[in-house]
């Protein structure tokens, strides 16, 4: 956790320098005491009382400025972990989100980072000071009387064995309640993001049982990390009481003897600024080890590999956008988009696509059709360079991907999926998502074109009405039409359009199919549909089967010529709305 620091050395630097003062200043009250417990028979104390209160007062202010350097500094640590881990967790490659749950990636952000800010913004406070203080402390008391010293030495040694032997478990402990509070919010952001379903199916007992479970888990390793924290703080409390009653009961014996009584305070004053902040920093080093677990668990995702960013340059400036056809230059690549023999697996061994290769012409519709489990989805995946082929090549216009930044890639695409996501804010928000500084002319044109001009007016306020959590206040089909319209207003070059009439009625997918021609004037638009309806107007229609094109062609010559195709038709499979 040291590296953590590393762009704060200043920073520690200062705070240590006047957590260092403050610690002389504190130090040398003691023997302002000494010298007041032995001159208080004179009568002269009144300049040694002042001198005195002055110290006190410079000690609170160079300490308090001090740690809170140390806080503000702590705060920036955790301030740039956060930064630093969601911009790398909207980065991963796309197998990792398979293999974390969503909500236990949320918790890394949120609750191990809470854990970790206490061991840097705290913990590191109490480390420093406290460590100075019981240096200057330990060379003070040798001054003063070396026996008393090997005497506290001893009780302080005992306790930092026990300590010393606690924190392993504590670290493991403390990974341990991270993980399992990682878990429930994984749990419970699964049963609220199918609330519907939990209600319909009457499994809130089931989901809470289970969510319970996890919390169970959670709270018996805060048990163990408490019964271990409270082990460690008796070994510390143990030292105090003990080193105290040592030196006043050997100590007083002494001053019966030969030492003086000021020379005594003294030297319990040294005891109380030597054990007291060793017991904070046996405290902190807890701490870190708590933090150290919630940190392996920041770390393993800041570890999991990302996307290859590439050239950092943004093509939507440099790319130009569709245009109508009559403004093209004859020399433009003839495919908008281009599988060359692409073979591709999620898990090795288990192949989705074998060797397929199709085009999709700069203009025009181009529908995929088959069985679900055909590849359909895993070739938009690949379009969007979600995940890259195992061999092959996928050509953008002309040029293969790998030439290419996925920026570059992307700037050309626009995807419509079938989960139609729509996110919290405003029906404006969710239809600029891509273009945040549209002008009204622009949203208003695509709203036309997917009719969602009858709902801005039906809304309260307008666009401006906020649409809940996954756009709870929209039906599927509108959720659907507002995803449609915010692919629209990027112009892309290439429109993907997975299942786009899924959940549209009749009027709306004529309406729709309409809209499809128009663009398809502008663009190449490739759709994966089920529907005949909807693939039936496309001008060029590829059947997959198993990963590969088992038959390519119009609707009316794949029902003349091609076997599996007229099954799908005379089966209705084309009719009904299935998934990948």
């Amino acid at each position: 956790m040291v590296s953590l620091t590393s762009g704060h050395r200043r920073v520690i630097a200062v705070a240590t320098a006047l957590t260092l003062t403050g610690s002389a200043l504190g130090l040398a009250q003691p023997l302002v005491a000494r010298d007041i417990v032995d001159a208080a028979r004179h009568g002269r104390i009144l300049w040694p009382l002042l001198l005195l209160a002055g110290l006190f007062v410079a000690e609170a202010v160079t300490g308090a400025v001090g740690r809170f350097l140390l806080e503000w500094m702590g705060e920036g640590v955790i301030r740039t972990m956060r930064h630093g881990l969601i911009g790398h967790l909207l980065r991963l490659d796309m197998r990792a989100y398979g293999r974390h749950r969503t909500g236990d990636l949320i918790s890394r952000v949120t609750a191990d980072t809470t854990v970790v800010r206490e061991a840097t913004a705290q913990a590191l406070v109490d480390l420093v000071s406290g460590a100075l203080v019981s240096l200057g402390a330990v060379a003070l008391m040798a001054w003063l009387d070396p026996l008393l010293l090997v005497l506290v030495a001893a009780t302080v040694g005992a306790a930092a064995l026990i300590v010393t032997s606690l924190l392993s478990g504590i670290r493991a402990a403390a990974e341990r309640t991270q993980g399992a509070v990682g878990e429930m919010a994984a749990d419970l952001e699964r049963a609220l993001g199918a609330l519907p379903m939990v209600r319909v199916h009457c499994a809130e007992d089931r989901e809470a049982a289970r969510i319970g479970a996890r919390v169970e888990s959670a709270y018996a390793a805060g048990v163990r990390t408490a019964r271990l924290a409270a082990f460690m703080s008796s070994a510390v409390e143990l030292a105090v009481q003990g080193s105290f009653l040592l030196v006043l009961v050997i100590g007083g014996m002494r001053v019966g003897s030969a030492d003086s009584l000021g020379e005594l305070v003294a030297f319990l004053l040294y005891a109380s600024y030597l054990v007291l902040p060793l017991s904070s920093v046996f405290r902190a080093i807890g701490l870190i080890q708590r933090g150290m677990g919630a940190y392996q668990r920041v770390d393993h995702i800041l570890a999991l590999p990302g996307e290859p960013l590439g050239a950092a340059r943004a093509l939507r400036a440099t790319t130009p956008r569709a245009t109508p056809r009559a403004h093209q230059a004859t020399a433009e690549p003839a495919c908008a988009l281009a599988f060359d023999a692409v073979h591709f697996a999620y898990q090795p061994g288990r192949p989705v696509l074998r060797g397929l290769s199709f085009s999709v012409p700069r203009y025009g519709q181009t529908a995929l059709v088959g069985r679900s489990g055909a590849g359909k989805t895993t070739v938009f995946s690949l379009a969007a360079r979600f995940y890259e082929p195992d061999a092959g090549t996928v050509l953008f216009e002309g040029r293969p991907a790998p030439e290419l930044t996925r920026r570059a890639c992307r700037s050309r695409i626009a995807l419509v999926d079938q989960n139609t996501p729509v996110v919290h804010g405003t029906l404006w928000d969710n239809i600029t998502y891509a273009v945040p500084d549209a002008d009204a002319s622009e949203v208003e044109r695509v709203m036309q074109m997917t009719n969602l001009t009858e709902l801005a007016d039906r809304l309260p306020g307008g666009v401006r009405c906020v649409l809940g959590e996954r756009g709870a206040r929209l039906s599927g089909g509108e959720r659907q039409r507002v995803a449609l319209a915010r692919a629209l207003l990027t112009r892309p070059s290439l429109l993907l359009l997975d299942e786009p009439t899924s959940h549209l009625d009749a009027l709306n997918e004529a309406a729709l199919s309409k809209v499809m021609r128009d663009i398809a004037s502008r663009c190449a638009v490739l759709l994966i549909a089920h529907r005949l309806s909807t693939v039936q107007n496309a001008d060029r229609i590829y059947l997959l089967d198993a990963g590969r094109v088992t038959a390519e062609g119009t609707h009316d010559g794949l029902l003349r010529h091609s076997p599996a195709y007229r099954e799908l038709a005379d089966a209705q499979v084309l009719r009904t709305s299935c998934g990948d």
